[in-house]
C-alpha cells in the first residue's frame, strides 16, 4: 500500500467547494484507488462549523449527539459519545485548524461520501475509486489518537473471514476485518493531526480491498453497526449512565 497525503491552501467555511478543492489537488489516478479526505474539510465546505465565542460546547455536544456521556463525568472534561454507531469524543466535534470555530462532522457524511466517489469518477473517467471520509479517534486504554472512517463509497467495507479455514484448517467462526477503519488508520497517519495542511491522502496499490462500481447499499451499511446489546463490551457500555442526545438516530441503551 502507498499513501500519498496532499497539502492544500488553508480551508475556511468562506466560499469553499470540496469538489473544486479535490479538482484542484488530486493528481492523476489509476483504478483501485482510495481517495481519503477528513472529516474536517467536507464539513468547513459545507459550512457547518460554530463560532466558539458565545457558543456552550456542552449544549453543542448534546445535540450532536446519539447518547453522550457529560464532560464532568472524566477528568479531561470530554464528553463521551456515541454518533452514527460510531464511539468518539464529543461527537467529533472539534476546535483545532477551526480558526475561530467549532467544526462538526458533516451533516450527512455517507452522502458526501458518495457524492465525492461520484464526482472523482466521473472527472478522473474511473470505474473503480473508492474514497473515505476520516476523522481521529482514541483508543481505550491507549494514549494517542488512530484514524477512523465515519463514512465510505466505492469497496465493501468489511471483509468476512467466517468459514473460511485458517493456515491449519480450522474454520473461522467470527472474524471479519474492517477494510475502511483500516485504510483510514494509515491515511490519518499519513495525513498528520497539526499544521501539516494535507486534509487529502491517495492510497494506491491495495491488497485484500474488493471495489465496487457504486455506493453501498443500506443493507451493507447495516452490517457495519453494532447495537449495544450485541457489542462484545455490552458489560461496559451498557453499565454507564447515558442520556439520549437530539442528533435523532435510535440507539438502545
Amino acid at each position: 500500500m502507498i499513501i500519498t497525503p496532499i497539502k492544500t491552501h488553508k480551508l475556511t467555511a468562506a466560499g469553499t467547494d470540496i469538489f473544486s478543492v479535490l479538482d484542484k489537488y488530486l493528481p492523476k489516478l489509476s483504478e483501485k484507488t482510495v481517495v481519503a479526505v477528513t472529516s474536517k474539510i467536507v464539513a468547513i465546505c459545507e459550512g457547518n462549523v460554530v463560532p466558539v465565542k458565545g457558543t456552550d460546547k456542552d449544549e453543542l455536544v448534546a445535540g450532536e449527539s446519539d447518547l453522550y456521556l457529560s464532560a464532568d463525568e472524566n477528568q479531561y472534561g470530554f464528553s463521551i459519545t456515541v454518533k452514527n454507531g460510531i464511539f468518539i469524543a464529543s461527537a467529533g466535534i472539534d476546535e483545532s485548524n477551526g480558526d475561530g470555530n467549532f467544526i462538526l462532522w458533516p451533516k450527512d457524511p455517507q452522502a458526501s461520501a458518495n457524492k465525492i466517489r461520484t464526482h472523482i469518477a466521473k472527472s478522473k473517467g474511473l470505474r473503480e475509486i473508492g474514497v473515505i471520509i476520516t476523522d481521529s479517534k482514541t483508543t481505550p486504554l491507549r494514549w494517542g489518537v488512530t484514524g477512523v472512517a465515519i463514512a465510505h463509497s466505492g469497496f465493501s467495507a468489511l471483509r468476512n473471514y467466517i468459514d473460511e479455514p485458517d493456515v491449519f484448517g480450522r474454520p473461522m467462526h467470527v472474524t471479519k476485518v474492517n477494510v475502511m477503519d483500516g485504510l483510514a488508520g494509515g491515511a490519518v497517519f499519513a495525513m498528520g493531526e497539526g499544521k501539516e495542511q494535507t486534509p487529502i491522502a491517495v492510497m494506491s496499490e491495495l491488497e485484500n480491498v474488493d471495489f465496487q462500481r457504486r455506493n453501498p447499499t443500506k443493507e451493507e451499511l447495516n452490517m457495519l453497526e453494532i447495537g449495544l446489546d450485541e457489542d462484545i463490551y455490552a458489560p461496559i457500555l451498557k453499565r454507564v449512565p447515558w442520556k439520549k442526545g437530539r442528533a435523532g438516530k435510535e440507539q438502545r441503551a
